[in-house]
């Protein structure tokens, strides 16, 4: 899909998953809570914000990263399902597995495999393997154990937050104002969501005492 849309389109859509996640939800008749919705709406304000800076026309690229959003959706779902009775390690060792196995098999169909490419390649295959794969997922399934799954989206939905972050730490890009609006919004989204529940947690806990 990034070949044939924008980076900006891409970030923003992208970020749709934290939509499809409460409305796939409600086909397992999981309850979304009113506070919940408000955090999804205005971290979709964020995202806006954050990444779209081009016209809103949909083409085949954003088709296909539109696609890609409610697969993430559906993952972060069976995340949830599973992570509770299961071992989390082994869970996303088998995952990284599968997915390797139907890359290598969809590399060999679609792309030209050559020694030179893959060294030219190498250390962002070996970041993007270990750091972005290996630990960040295997993190998600872990944490996903203590969270709901529209939170989690939430949650996840802070990595536009940080690809910003890091661009003006390490490649010296400035951020707008509307980007730091977009930023502002997203980690409001994120509290607005989970302060309720933290709230309430902590009136249990003085009752208790």
């Amino acid at each position: 899909g990034i070949l044939y849309t924008t980076v900006g389109k891409t970030g923003f859509i992208t970020s749709l998953y934290i939509i499809f996640v409460p409305i796939f939800g409600l086909f397992l008749h999981k309850r979304i809570h009113w506070y919940v919705w408000f955090g999804i709406i205005i971290a979709l304000t964020g995202m806006y914000l954050l990444c779209m800076n081009e016209k809103a026309a949909l083409g085949i690229g954003d088709m296909l990263i539109l696609l890609c959003a409610a697969t993430t959706a559906v993952h972060i779902l069976l995340t949830d399902h599973f992570s509770e009775n299961v071992n989390s390690i082994l869970f996303s060792c088998i995952q990284f597995l599968v997915c390797s196995i139907l890359s290598l098999f969809a590399a060999l169909l679609f792309e030209k495999i050559t020694p030179d490419a893959i060294t030219a390649a190498s250390l962002p295959i070996i970041y993007t393997g270990v750091f972005s794969c290996g630990i960040a997922y295997t993190l998600q399934t872990l944490g996903q154990k203590y969270v709901s799954p529209v939170t989690a989206a939430l949650i996840l939905s802070m990595e536009a937050v940080f690809s910003v972050i890091a661009g003006w730490v390490f490649l010296g890009e400035t951020l707008t104002l509307k980007e730091l609006l977009g930023c502002i919004f997203i980690f409001t989204s994120i509290l607005s969501a989970q302060l309720p529940e933290m709230l309430k947690t902590r009136r249990q806990n003085r009752r208790r005492a």
